[in-house]
């Protein structure tokens, strides 16, 4: 099986092209396309939803990738410690909003649903158990807003419960589903958006460098188990 990993900063792709040897294939349209060894390929598109998605995309046409993972750092809207670990169960759009024609708050009309659901979730957390790493499972949110602590965080809390924000997840979610690829999603929590009394934005730009170095020693770890999982089973 051939996978197809999606990751917006090339500060979340660097730790994870050292712990798995991997080398630039090619610049698409500003996409950096890198191999991390045998039938697996990875796209650093850029912050953002129109990014995530155009990576996504171009890894798709080019690639043919049989399975799109997703990880990356993200906020959280729940009790979570910093650097915790997140499978996410499935994505929504927090700043897709037709309710004046009717529409649940976060409808895309283009494939009529609001959730996007993630694929192999008990097989993921089988993975993630053998390897003994701490994690949890929820629903991520998703949108064109770095999230700061206030009354827009606290509404897409109330609206939708998600465990986590970031702003590509679900545009990677969107295009896998119209495309009929199975998707994956490991998040790694780098703020705590509604936090008492503090400011989010700079516990996130004192917390960035190692949520990524987590974020990308567990990603290499599951990759691996994964490719040599499928691997296992062709050969059985």
């Amino acid at each position: 099986m051939k996978l197809g990993l999606v990751y917006a900063m090339r500060s979340e792709v660097e730790s994870l092209l050292k712990l798995m040897d991997g080398k630039l294939l090619e610049l698409v349209s500003g996409v950096s396309i890198y191999s991390l060894g045998e039938n697996i390929i990875a796209a650093a598109g850029g912050v953002g939803k129109v990014n995530a998605a155009l990576a996504t995309q171009i890894l798709i046409d080019r690639y043919k990738p049989e399975l799109l993972f997703n990880a990356g750092i993200a906020g959280t809207l729940e009790d979570l410690k910093p650097y915790t670990l997140l499978l996410a169960s499935s994505f929504i759009q927090h700043d897709v909003d037709t309710s004046a024609m009717g529409d649940p708050v976060g409808f895309v009309s283009t494939v009529e649903r609001v959730e996007f659901p993630c694929a192999y979730v008990e097989e993921s957390r089988a993975i993630l158990d053998e390897l003994g790493f701490h994690y949890g499972v929820g629903k991520v949110a998703s949108g064109d807003w770095f999230a700061v602590n206030g009354e827009r965080a606290r509404a897409i809390h109330k609206t939708f419960r998600p465990t986590l924000v970031d702003m590509e997840g679900c545009a990677v979610a969107q295009v896998a589903y119209r495309a009929r690829i199975p998707f994956v999603a490991l998040k790694c929590v780098s703020d705590r958006i509604l936090c008492e009394g503090g400011d989010n934005f700079e516990e996130y730009l004192f917390n960035i460098d190692i949520a990524c170095r987590e974020l990308a020693e567990c990603s290499a770890a599951f990759v691996k188990a994964w490719a040599a999982r499928e691997k296992s089973e062709k050969n059985s």
